[in-house]
């Protein structure tokens, strides 16, 4: 019986030069890795920056506000801040809400924020339509609450702008949130600016009228209010004829407010 001739096993050699010929080569992922590397310290950095940014804007306001609920702080306004960095100095005598006359603070209320006591920190309805007056190009007119003001002293820049005006509404909130009405009103009488380097209500009736807060009247108070929104233009003591045509309106508002001021009793 023929047996069949028999086939020589293929070596090992052979076999392993085999399976080298049909390897894929390996793809060479070391730059990848290196550019994934390279772009974690600036992540990092971004988290950071971010992390910083919120600390800045919503955390250190909050912070602030918490320790100015104590009577004992008497908090300086960004102005006062800039006037004494500059050399020309800011000057104020601090007066508690309770130590002033009770028309001071209501003629200022009826002049600057008719709906202190009621809103939240921001007037919607006066803010929509200012919006709305933007949006059609119409002259915008001022819809800041007292407690705005307050937020933009204490903590933004005197120059008006869309981001400030931005940053006001939610730190306005927040010193409702951490703040009471009555604390609110007596920071803002202290911090505000009655002519150049002047602040607070005691050092305004002093300047202008040789009086302390406490001895002044409805027609000296009125027109302290009306000289608030522009105090480096207005003289209390020397009204033009608008001033004192307001001052009398602000006057008659401040003696009817009654339930308007029933939360700085």
């Amino acid at each position: 019986m023929a047996t069949k001739p028999k086939t020589k096993p293929k070596s090992t050699t052979a076999r392993k030069s085999t399976s080298k010929a049909v390897k894929k080569p390996k793809i060479e992922k070391v730059g990848a890795v290196e550019a994934l590397k390279s772009r974690r310290p600036l992540k990092q950095f971004m988290l950071r920056f971010v992390f910083a940014f919120l600390i800045l804007i919503f955390l250190l306001p909050a912070a602030l506000l918490l320790l100015y609920r104590f009577e004992f702080v008497h908090p300086v306004s960004t102005v006062m801040v800039k006037e004494s960095l500059v050399g020309h100095g800011a000057k104020r005598e601090w007066v508690g809400i309770d130590a002033m006359a009770p028309v001071v603070y209501q003629s200022v209320l009826s002049s600057e924020d008719g709906k202190f006591c009621s809103h939240s920190g921001v007037d919607w309805q006066a803010l929509n339509q200012v919006i709305e007056d933007a949006i059609d190009g119409e002259k915008t007119r001022g819809a800041s609450t007292i407690t705005m003001q307050l937020v933009k002293n204490l903590f933004l820049w005197p120059n008006r702008s869309f981001i400030r005006k931005g940053l006001e509404v939610p730190y306005a909130m927040m010193a409702e949130l951490i703040l009471p009405k009555k604390r609110i009103m007596e920071i803002y009488l202290n911090i505000a600016e009655w002519d150049k380097g002047v602040f607070g209500v005691e050092l305004a009736a002093q300047t202008y009228f040789k009086r302390s807060a406490k001895k002044l009247g409805p027609r000296y108070s009125s027109l302290l209010a009306v000289t608030l929104p522009n105090p480096k233009k207005r003289n209390a003591a020397k009204p033009t004829r608008s001033m004192d045509r307001v001052a009398r309106i602000v006057q008659r508002r401040a003696k009817a407010s009654g339930a308007y001021v029933r939360c700085l009793k």
